[in-house]
């Protein structure tokens, strides 16, 4: 998805397209995963406001969109040009990138070439990529993708291009040529260029039966999938987004933002969930976004927004938005970088709205320019990102109430292209236009990871930021979480959230390292509390202090240690920390840290008193 996003009038929108068919005969079924466990590969539903799988466990997806590559031409709409490049991919962002999940872009314009007519070639392409992932271990999301409705609204010699809609959908239209008037970002063209408008405004309305197609080829599509991927494989789908980054195109007199979000929006994800339903996918939800400029942190781009009238969401719909600091990336209303608890405010408002609609919140994309005037600001963006997905309590005021942390947010970061920098992409069918560098699509340049010269993957981005300690599944509630990842601008270590000096053990055991603390109340189930352990927490280095058990260099699990870590499922070589407690409804607490190579004995029994002692006072 746009992650780039314009800088000053931000955010995209419109139309996405999306897939469909019948198709060749069922897969047989996958074989269970490598490196899974007795608790692993149960399919994850919506409880009581909260991803849960079926252990009852909370769990939080992290990880990446897959990938901007599906707005190009050059790979025939699908994120990579074979499925052993998918595999690469998938094992990379799992062992480098330390994901868990990925939001995996499809394309209508390439399901549905001709009208009424699915592309069964193209969904079985893309069902492939998508097994790649799901072979890996990782959870999907497919999502229905478009920016500025269609590459086909766009000239062959335009500054800029979209993607999404077929090119039958546009023609269907007759909209004028093109222009976005005096525009310096890309993203204004979703309410500047009177083509890109009246398109969107159509899908809205229906008109020429556009809706409707798009439906039914979304139908096609999930039910393809279904029956494509094999019943082992579909466990890892947790569901599906329905149109990226949603728009008007132009209001009806007397409308507003939020009524066309109730009068609008929400009927046509009514419609897309019945289209899930008779797909096969009813126990699975719809990640509904709400206006794209519901959460503009520039006031005057602001809409008020946020699905308000579409009242209590879950179990079938996840609240789905996405954040970009329109500010950093303008380079004229944010001059610094930020700084700790900078979008604390900014996704504790997604918290809130996800509670009051009684569902999980998911930030399917954020980001931020990794090239350009704006991206020396990356480092610090991206760790004030993350770290509010964490918590909402800024790094500073953690220690001292963590409670008010709030549920872990799950999201996905854009982008994850492996062909980043190696594209050979005509602008809008243009032999003259031949787009190499970036992400090839309208001067973006957010991709954390590249291909070497030797075609091995490799990170763009700070590894200590990008590989996370995160709870990708509590066995019961969690309480409170945070992680100082001392990532990196340029030679600068940012620690934004230092042990307190009041807790002089626990932080002599950090030392300079990275840490995590974990605060969860215990359910009823018997299976561990997982938290991803990075590889910059190799097993030898890594040290728990937890009521459970203290440990350095944990033993491997078994069902009767406490305290043990296990790969991860997929064999991508990636681990977790496993954590077991055998009773329900009690308080646990569990520090991680990689910053002590040897403790001893006493240091540990110190650390766990000052723990215990700090973690009952709250």
């Amino acid at each position: 998805m746009p992650t780039t996003r314009a800088r000053v009038l931000v955010v995209l929108v419109l139309l996405l397209g999306f897939l469909t068919a019948a198709g060749p005969a069922p897969a047989a079924a996958a074989p269970a995963l490598s490196d899974a466990l007795w608790f692993d590969e149960t399919p994850l539903t919506v409880r009581d406001g909260r991803f849960t799988d079926g252990h009852g466990r909370e769990v939080v997806l992290r990880g990446y969109n897959v990938s901007g590559e599906t707005k190009l031409a050059e790979n025939g709409g699908l994120p990579f040009a074979s499925v052993a490049d998918a595999r690469k991919s998938a094992a990379a962002l799992r062992a480098l990138g330390g994901g868990n999940t990925v939001r995996f872009l499809l394309s209508w314009a390439y399901a549905e070439p001709v009208r009424g007519q699915v592309d069964t070639a193209y969904l079985s392409a893309a069902t492939a990529q998508i097994g790649a992932f799901l072979d890996a271990g990782l959870r999907v999301y497919p999502d229905f993708h478009q920016d500025l409705f269609s590459r086909h609204l766009f000239d062959a010699d335009s500054w800029y291009t979209g993607d999404g809609a077929p090119e039958w959908a546009v023609d269907a239209g007759n909209y004028p040529d093109e222009s976005c008037g005096i525009c310096l970002f890309w993203g204004q063209n979703i309410t500047q260029n009177e083509a890109v408008t009246r398109a969107s405004y159509d899908f809205w309305h229906n008109a020429y039966g556009l809706q409707d197609a798009f439906l039914a080829t979304a139908q096609t599509t999930m039910t393809y999938l279904r029956q494509h991927l094999g019943a082992a494989r579909f466990t890892g789908v947790v569901g599906f987004d329905p149109y990226n980054e949603p728009h008007a195109g132009s209001y009806d007199s007397g409308q507003t933002s939020r009524t066309w979000e109730r009068d609008v929006l929400w009927p046509f994800y009514e419609r897309f969930r019945a289209r899930m339903d008779a797909a096969g996918w009813q126990d699975k939800p719809a990640f509904v976004e709400p206006n794209l400029f519901w959460n503009a942190n520039l006031d005057f781009q602001r809409q008020e927004g946020g699905l308000l009238d579409a009242g209590r969401l879950g179990p079938r719909y996840v609240f789905n938005t996405h954040f970009y600091d329109q500010k950093a990336i303008s380079g004229i209303f944010m001059w610094g970088k930020a700084q700790d608890g900078q979008y604390s405010g900014d996704f504790g408002t997604v918290r809130d709205r996800a509670a009051a609609a009684g569902t999980p919140g998911i930030v399917s994309e954020f980001g931020h320019p990794l090239a350009g005037s704006v991206a020396d600001k990356a480092p610090t963006v991206l760790k004030a990102m993350y770290q509010a997905l964490d918590s909402r309590v800024k790094g500073a005021s953690w220690w001292s109430d963590p409670a008010a942390s709030g549920p872990v947010l799950s999201g996905s970061q854009w982008q994850w292209d492996i062909y980043h920098g190696r594209h050979h992409e005509l602008m809008n069918g243009n032999p003259d236009k031949v787009l190499t560098a970036g992400d090839a699509w309208n001067d973006e340049d957010l991709s954390a990871v590249r291909l070497d010269d030797s075609g091995t993957p490799v990170l763009r981005q700070d590894a200590r930021l990008l590989d996370r300690l995160y709870p990708s599944a509590t066995a019961g509630t969690t309480v409170a979480f945070t992680y100082e990842d001392r990532s990196r601008d340029g030679s600068t270590t940012l620690t934004w959230n230092p042990v307190p000096a009041s807790l002089p053990q626990v932080a002599r055991l950090v030392g300079t390292g990275q840490y995590g603390l974990l605060m969860w109340r215990s359910g009823d189930g018997s299976a561990p509390t997982e938290l991803h352990l990075p590889a910059s927490f190799p097993t030898g280095s890594t040290t728990v202090v937890s009521d459970l058990g203290t440990v350095h260099a944990p033993p491997a699990y078994t069902s009767t240690t406490p305290v043990a870590v296990a790969p991860e499922p997929g064999g991508t070589g990636s681990r977790r920390l496993l954590l077991t407690d055998t009773d329900s409804g009690a308080p646990h607490f569990a520090l991680v840290t990689n910053g002590a190579s040897a403790p001893s004995a006493e240091l540990l029994a110190a650390a766990r008193s000052e723990l215990a002692a700090w973690a009952a006072g709250r």
